[in-house]
């Protein structure tokens, strides 16, 4: 004699979170590189414009100061209307929170801040490098130090960037 079973209700399911392959997220990063070569050329250019420098040595900490705040400016925009930028529209990868919802604006700007430290000390490693060498040609690794945000998702048991797991955010694959 069969048994007749009840169907259960239907409970909803939520897909599971994927965090992006490292591949994945380095193919983000090179394809950033390329949208901020115009944003950095752009603020260069305004900046140029208004203070009437002919070389960029001149007014170099302001024009730094003005460099970061649009890149910052770039991200956090991004990152605030639909949690991506185009190359993570392109690579289907999303910025949210612990929750699932995308980070309030002062962890937006704190998670642009604190991707810095990680890229400073990388290219300070490197200087140190070329000095301790002595070959002036070992400061052309400084391309690489972007990358060292990547050495942390070797430790982290989620893959996650340091910066994401200090703030409580994460990139997800959607």
């Amino acid at each position: 004699m069969s048994k007749k079973t009840r169907p259960t209700p239907a409970t909803p399911t939520t897909p599971a979170l994927q965090t992006p392959s490292r591949l994945k997220r380095f193919a983000c990063m090179m394809y950033e590189g390329v949208l901020l070569f115009a944003v950095v050329f752009l603020a260069g250019y305004l900046f140029d414009t208004l203070t009437q420098s002919r070389s960029g040595l001149t007014f170099r900490h302001g024009r730094q100061f003005v460099l970061f705040l649009a890149i910052g400016l770039y991200f956090v925009a991004c990152w605030r209307y639909g949690g991506q930028t185009l190359p993570m529209k392109t690579w289907n990868v999303r910025l949210i929170d612990r929750d699932g919802k995308p980070p309030r604006l002062s962890r937006l700007v704190l998670r642009y801040l604190l991707i810095w430290p990680v890229l400073l000390v990388a290219a300070l490693l490197v200087k140190g490098l070329g000095l301790v060498t002595g070959f002036g040609a070992t400061d052309l690794l400084i391309v690489f130090t972007p990358f060292a945000l990547f050495i942390w998702t070797w430790i982290d048991q989620d893959k996650q960037f340091l910066h994401d797991r200090l703030l409580g955010t994460r990139l997800v694959s959607v």
